[in-house]
């Protein structure tokens, strides 16, 4: 359990002595947002859920469009 211990202390001490690295990971958060949650929102519309009322429809469809060369 110890080496746990150091190896999460590590990476605390490493995160609060940041300067550059705060600003860096705040820019990289902030794109991931957008990446995931943004352009997910507005570019990609859930087909099978507008296509098709129940389960069984759309896992009839996902599996013909599998097994179809």
């Amino acid at each position: 359990m110890k080496p746990i211990t150091n190896i999460i202390k590590f990476y605390i001490e490493g995160f609060k002595n940041m300067t550059i690295g705060r600003t860096l990971w705040i820019i990289i958060l902030i794109k991931l947002f957008i990446l995931f949650v943004i352009l997910r929102i507005f570019f990609f519309p859930d087909f099978l859920k507008t296509k098709f009322d129940s389960d069984t429809d759309r896992s009839d469809y996902v599996l013909e469009e599998l097994s179809n060369p």
